[in-house]
C-alpha cells in the first residue's frame, strides 16, 4: 500500500516577509535596549557605586555575556530547527527572549538587593543571548527557503532589516523618555519601561509567527527523511570550514555597529559631553543610513553576486576605522553625526547579503544550526567584548587606536570572504540532496 504525501501548504510572499522582519525586529529591539541602557544606566544601577569607571566597564561586560550565550541558543535551536521544523523553533526563541527582557524590567537594583542584582541580570542577560541566537538563523532560513529564484539576498533582506527597525524602535523610545522624563525619573523608573513594554511586541511576533506554515525546502527535506541525529555534531566536524568563514565574515558588521552605537553612546555622553537626547536623536538620524544600506548590498548582491559587495564593503570598512579620531574626536554635532552616519551605513552594507550568504553555504539537514553558529560566533569575535575594548583602548592611546580596532575587524571579514566561494546561484534543495547522498555510507543510526 503507497502513500502521498500531501504538499506543505504555500506562505505567501507578504507574510514570509513580515514574519521574517517582525520577529527579528521584536528580538533586536529586546537586544538593543540593553545596549543602550549598558551604556547609560546599568552600571550605576547594578554595580556598586565604588567608581564610575568600574561600574562602565563592569555594565559592558554584563553586555557581553550574551554574545557567549548567543552561540549555546544556536546550537539549542539549531538542533531542533533542522530535527522538527523552522516555524515552532523560531516561536519558542522569540518566547525566551521575551520572557528574559521583560523579567529585567522588573528586576531590583542593587540598593535593593545588594549582590543578587548584578547575578540575576547576568542570568537574564544570558537568556537574551540564548533567544537571539535561536532567532536569526530561523528567521534568515523563513526568508531564504522561500524566495523565488535570484531573489534571495532580497528576501533575505528581511530579517536584515529587523536590526534597523529595532534598533531604531529602541533608540527612539529611550529618546522619548529621556525627553519627558527628568534625570531622576530615567534612573528611577523610566529605563525599566522599554523592558516592560517588550512583552507586548512579543505577542504580536507570536501572533505573527503561529500562522506560518513551515518552508518547502525543509519539508522536502524532510519527506526524503535526511534529518541527522545531532546537528551541532555532523556541523562542527563536516562543515567548520564554512562555519569559520561566515563567523569570521560577520565580525566587521558586529565591529562596526557596537562601536558606532554602544561605544561612541557613552564616550558622547561622558567625553563629548552630549545630553543623552542630542546623542539618542543622532544615532536614531545615523540608523536610517543603516537601513538604506541593507537592502541596497542585498539587490546589488542579488544581481552581481555576494562576494563582490562584500569585499567592496569591507574594504570602505576598513578606511572608515582612519576617520573615526578626525571625525567622532572632532566632538562637533555635524562631525560625530557624519562619523555615525558613515559606520551605520557600512554596517547595512555588509550585514545585507549575510541573510542569504550563510544559509546558502550549509545543506538543508544542517542549515539552521550552520547558519546560527557563523553569525553568533562572528558575534563573539567581533562584538562581545567590542565595546569592553574599545574604552581600554581610548584610555591608552586615544580613538586612533579604536579606529585600528575597527580597521583590522574588517581585514578579518575581508579575508574571510576573499576565501568563500560565490553562492548568488546555489541551489539550496540540491545542496541537501548532495550532503545527503554523500551520508549513504554512514549507519542509518547515526543518520536519523
Amino acid at each position: 500500500m503507497t502513500t502521498t504525501a500531501s504538499p506543505t501548504p504555500a506562505n505567501s510572499t507578504a507574510r514570509v516577509a513580515v514574519a521574517s522582519f517582525i520577529g527579528t525586529a521584536i528580538e533586536f529591539f529586546d537586544f538593543y535596549i540593553f545596549a543602550t541602557a549598558a551604556a547609560l544606566i546599568i552600571g550605576p544601577t547594578f554595580f556598586p557605586k565604588d567608581s564610575a569607571t568600574a561600574q562602565s566597564l563592569n555594565a559592558f561586560v554584563t553586555f557581553g555575556i550574551a554574545f557567549l550565550a548567543r552561540p549555546v541558543g544556536s546550537a539549542l535551536f539549531g538542533h531542533f530547527g533542522d530535527r522538527i521544523g523552522r516555524k515552532s523553533t523560531l516561536v519558542a526563541s522569540l518566547l525566551v527572549m521575551g520572557v528574559s527582557t521583560t523579567l529585567i524590567g522588573f528586576l531590583p537594583s542593587y540598593d535593593s538587593i545588594g549582590v543578587a542584582a548584578p547575578v540575576i541580570l547576568c542570568l537574564l542577560r544570558f537568556g537574551q543571548g540564548i533567544g537571539l541566537g535561536g532567532e536569526w538563523g530561523g528567521a534568515a532560513l523563513l526568508a531564504t527557503e522561500n524566495a523565488p529564484a535570484g531573489k534571495r539576498a532580497w528576501f533575505g533582506m528581511f530579517p536584515q532589516m529587523g536590526p534597523s527597525i529595532g534598533f531604531l524602535f529602541a533608540n527612539g523610545l529611550f529618546f522619548g523618555l529621556a525627553v519627558l522624563l527628568s534625570d531622576e525619573q530615567f534612573k528611577s523608573w523610566g529605563w525599566r519601561v522599554p523592558f516592560i513594554f517588550s512583552a507586548a511586541l512579543v505577542m504580536v511576533g507570536l501572533y505573527v509567527r503561529l500562522k506560518l506554515h513551515e518552508t518547502p525546502i525543509f519539508a522536502q527535506a524532510m519527506q526524503r527523511n535526511e534529518r541527522v541525529r545531532v546537528p551541532l555534531f555532523e556541523t562542527l566536524s563536516s562543515h567548520l570550514v564554512p562555519v569559520l568563514q561566515g563567523a569570521f565574515s560577520m565580525v566587521v558588521c558586529y565591529a562596526l555597529f557596537y562601536i558606532s552605537t554602544v561605544f561612541a553612546l557613552s564616550y558622547g555622553v561622558s567625553t563629548l559631553h552630549f545630553t543623552k537626547p542630542q546623542f539618542l536623536a543622532m544615532l536614531c538620524f545615523a540608523v536610517l543610513f543603516m537601513a538604506l544600506g541593507t537592502p541596497l548590498s542585498a539587490w546589488a548582491s542579488d544581481k552581481w553576486g555576494r562576494r563582490p559587495v562584500l569585499l567592496l564593503g569591507t574594504v570602505l570598512a576598513m578606511l572608515s576605522g582612519f576617520a573615526m579620531a578626525p571625525l567622532l574626536g572632532g566632538g562637533t554635532t555635524f562631525s560625530v553625526g557624519l562619523f555615525l552616519v558613515i559606520e551605520l551605513f557600512l554596517m547595512g552594507f555588509t550585514f545585507g547579503p549575510m541573510g542569504a550568504l550563510l544559509p546558502e553555504i550549509f545543506p538543508t539537514q544542517v542549515r539552521y544550526t550552520g547558519a546560527s553558529i557563523a553569525y553568533n560566533v562572528g558575534g563573539i569575535i567581533g562584538a562581545s567584548i567590542a565595546p569592553f575594548i574599545a574604552k581600554v583602548l581610548v584610555d591608552k592611546g586615544g580613538l586612533s587606536w579604536v579606529g585600528g580596532y575597527v580597521s583590522v575587524a574588517a581585514l578579518l571579514s575581508f579575508l574571510a570572504v576573499l576565501s568563500m566561494r560565490e553562492t548568488r546561484s546555489a541551489d539550496l534543495i540540491s545542496a541537501g540532496q548532495a550532503a545527503a547522498n554523500d551520508d549513504e555510507a554512514t549507519p542509518v543510526a547515526q543518520r536519523v
